[in-house]
């Protein structure tokens, strides 16, 4: 009994507090990344060269992993919450055993292939040897990742984004906790050693999580069962060769969206140093001075990336939420519920988004300076790699709706049209010395753009959105704007008082404070909007004894 009721308890939780779960464990798995790396560099016989060799072997890894595992919870989410919601509960619980026999078997071999192939990777393909200790511990990781993901989904379609929140938060802790730990223990080793050590954390955080998830869903296995055995509708008539079909029917395009994503990361990373040098040849007179001044841009578009994907990652939580929530509704062909949820992501994250872009605007340079206070420059890049992040954010859900209506070949598509376009765009722009490093941001935009323009054409095929535009788009714009004019005023007149680390902490905590000021007295939120915010009505509540809101009769 306690297990069933942990599954109705958790089949219960709404799509806000799904989202607010994710969003919470997506910022504490930035903050931890962001953490481990800074310390790791910064120790004694790592350095450049040390995260040289991490990040060699990562790329691959993560490669590897893209192939095995990127895609798997969304599917089995789909699949799951499409049969949940027809009361089909046996056929939910046998695509998730069957996905789970598939995908661990592909996540072993992928993990056989990449240990036993470590050596010829590291000496042939990357032409660094040593590299193969990194590839070498990571290489087990990759099961269990597979495994996972496949466990996640299953969670998440049944209408709980706990499994995933925990376990991710969890994962990435221990992963932080270890790897400063290994790294710190093998100070005095070789740097390629250190960084396998560094990686072995990865594993070890990895497989700490895959526990997790597996203890989670044992606790639940009976109340799942026992609904299965209650189940009153005809369980779905299709063969273990059709489930298989439609598994990888629905996870091949995903995956090749997740990969064109991995490629474009290297279009960036092969064409900055080669096209840099070309801009710069008539300019600095030797090689060395050319692939300085390559790494040393390429860094700075680096640092810039790292700030814009802690909004990101806040945002980013709607479309993981959004693919289950509207293949349910779909399902039962509830299109209400579907447009509710597609037109509120959308207005959320607008809501969230827009106020990042006005204050990383307002506060690029001390930003920086509070982030990087020994390598500070590189505000113009980030001031324009905000309107990067405007689309990524809002392409999060157009992708997350598509994935909702079965339509998951257009974002893959999309994508790759906008990865020949910023491959073509990097090459010419970032020749050019006036353009220079900005060049690979203005491709990036084009390439958001694209994706944008094709995958919300085809959604708007398939629903029309009930979105006013200005109150759901001009007004986030307008008061985020106020906003960014408050805080770059607030910082200009702490300066003189204080130093720029409490002046830029302060000044963002100001427009914070202002900007929910501001939501409120332009009444951006309707009753309905509050209550679906976690605690919602109590909230609402407050609101309309403070006067703010009246009480809707």
């Amino acid at each position: 009994m306690e297990a069933q009721e942990k599954i109705k308890k958790e089949k219960g939780t709404s799509f806000m507090k799904n989202v607010a779960m994710l969003m919470i464990a997506q910022i504490l798995i930035k903050v931890l990344g962001f953490v481990y790396r800074l310390v790791i560099i910064n120790v004694e016989g790592f350095g450049d060269i040390g995260n040289g060799y991490y990040d060699a072997g990562y790329t691959v890894y993560s490669l590897l992993l893209t192939l095995s595992s990127v895609g798997i919870p969304t599917v089995i989410s789909k699949l799951v919450s499409e049969r949940v919601a027809i009361g089909d509960h046996k056929g939910a619980h046998r695509i998730f055993k069957t996905s789970l026999k598939i995908f661990t078997a592909i996540g072993a071999i992928f993990s056989l292939a990449l240990f036993f192939g470590a050596n010829i990777i590291a000496s042939k393909i990357l032409n660094v040897p040593d590299v193969k200790y990194v590839l070498m511990v990571l290489a087990p990781a990759i099961m269990f990742v597979a495994a996972s993901s496949v466990i996640r989904g299953y969670f998440a379609g049944l209408g709980s984004q706990k499994a995933t929140s925990v376990s991710q938060t969890l994962e990435q802790f221990f992963n932080c906790a270890l790897t400063i730990t290994f790294v710190y223990a093998l100070v005095g080793k070789d740097p390629a050693i250190m960084a396998a050590g560094g990686n072995v954390s990865t594993t070890l955080a990895i497989i700490i999580s895959f526990t997790y998830l597996y203890i989670f869903y044992k606790r639940r296995k009976k109340g799942i069962i026992l609904e299965c055995k209650n189940q009153t509708v005809q369980q779905e008539d299709k063969t273990a060769k059709n489930l298989i079909k439609t598994i990888f029917a629905i996870s091949i395009p995903m995956t090749i969206g997740s990969l064109i994503s991995v490629i474009n990361n290297m279009i960036d990373t092969v064409t900055i140093s080669n096209c840099i040098q070309t801009a710069f040849s008539g300019i600095l007179d030797t090689k060395e001075t050319l692939e300085a001044k390559a790494m040393e841009l390429s860094g700075l578009l680096s640092k810039v990336v790292t700030i814009i994907h802690l909004p990101l990652a806040i945002t980013g939580a709607f479309c993981t939420a959004l693919v289950p929530a509207i293949s349910s509704a779909i399902s039962v062909k509830d299109y209400k519920t579907v447009n509710k949820r597609l037109s509120f992501s959308f207005f959320a994250s607008i809501l969230i988004i827009m106020p990042c872009t006005a204050g990383l605007i307002a506060l690029a340079e001390p930003i920086l300076k509070l982030i990087y206070p020994q390598a500070s420059n590189g505000a113009n890049i980030l001031i324009l790699s905000t309107i990067t992040m405007i689309f990524v954010s809002i392409n999060y859900v157009v992708e997350g709706g598509l994935y909702g209506f079965g339509k998951v070949h257009i974002p893959a598509i999309a994508l790759g049209i906008g990865a020949i376009v910023k491959l073509v765009m990097n090459i010419i722009l970032i020749s050019n010395p006036q353009i220079n490093i900005l060049g690979a941001v203005i491709s990036s935009i084009a390439c958001q753009i694209i994706l944008f323009a094709i995958c919300m054409y085809y959604l708007n095929k398939e629903i029309k959105l009930q979105m006013n535009f200005k109150d759901h788009i001009v007004k986030p714009i307008f008061i985020s704007a106020i906003m960014g004019i408050i805080v770059y005023i607030a910082y200009k007149l702490l300066i003189t008082i204080t130093g720029n680390t409490i002046s830029t902490i302060i000044s963002i905590l100001i427009g914070v404070i202002s900007y929910v000021i501001l939501v409120l007295i332009m009444k951006l939120l309707t009753k309905e909007d509050i209550y679906m915010i976690p605690f919602g009505t109590k909230i609402y509540n407050v609101l309309v004894k403070l006067k703010i809101y009246k009480e809707e009769k």
